[in-house]
């Protein structure tokens, strides 16, 4: 049997955290009627991996990964920001890449199979993958589109990447994580060198 940690949120906004039995987590569940479970979660249940959803207070003048980070007081190395991109050859893609970091444009490119690719417009987020801006998850988007994590995640036990809404965030083994997705890693990033010589 498989178990999963969930926050639910009391009238204080205090989170109460259960550890249940994933199959108890339903509709008929009296006392978790308060929580939204979202399609990411559920591919989770239907994987059998466990994870916790953890809330946390939404600005929205700060959708920023590093806003989340200091909510949840985790590294923000282990909170993972999703990037929809679309490749010249491919298509769609996904990157996930850690809140501090800036995705490499070549980089993607190339364990992709293009010569170029670009970040998608803000207006065509939610028509290619159900989700908007602040709540993407690499779980449960319209079409399962190929998908690269930064070969980072997997140093650590665990990471965050959103549940697929605003205020919520999925805490979870990367590696179950990204077998789920099916998904790779690679290096996708801008490094951080890099970036401090253009500043």
């Amino acid at each position: 049997m498989f178990y999963t940690k969930i926050a639910i949120l009391t009238i204080r906004q205090t989170a109460l955290f259960l550890i249940l039995p994933g199959n108890m987590l339903n509709a008929r569940t009296p006392f978790m009627a308060k929580i939204h479970k979202t399609n990411a979660a559920r591919i989770l249940d239907s994987a059998k991996v466990e994870y916790e959803l953890v809330p946390y207070t939404v600005d929205e003048n700060n959708l920023a990964a590093g806003h989340i980070a200091e909510e949840l007081g985790e590294d923000i190395n282990q909170v993972f920001k999703t990037l929809v991109l679309k490749g010249d050859k491919t298509g769609h893609l996904v990157c996930v890449i850690p809140g501090n970091c800036e995705v490499d444009l070549k980089k993607a490119a190339k364990v992709s199979g293009n010569k170029s690719v670009q970040m998608i417009h803000m207006k065509e987020l939610l028509p290619v993958t159900g989700y908007i801006r602040g709540g993407c998850s690499p779980l449960g988007m319209k079409k399962a589109f190929p998908t690269w994590f930064n070969e980072t995640a997997l140093g650590y036990d665990y990471i965050y990447v959103s549940a697929g809404m605003r205020g919520l965030q999925l805490k979870v083994n990367p590696g179950k994580l990204i077998s789920v997705v099916g998904a790779q890693t690679a290096d996708i990033v801008v490094n951080q060198a890099e970036i401090s010589d253009n500043v």
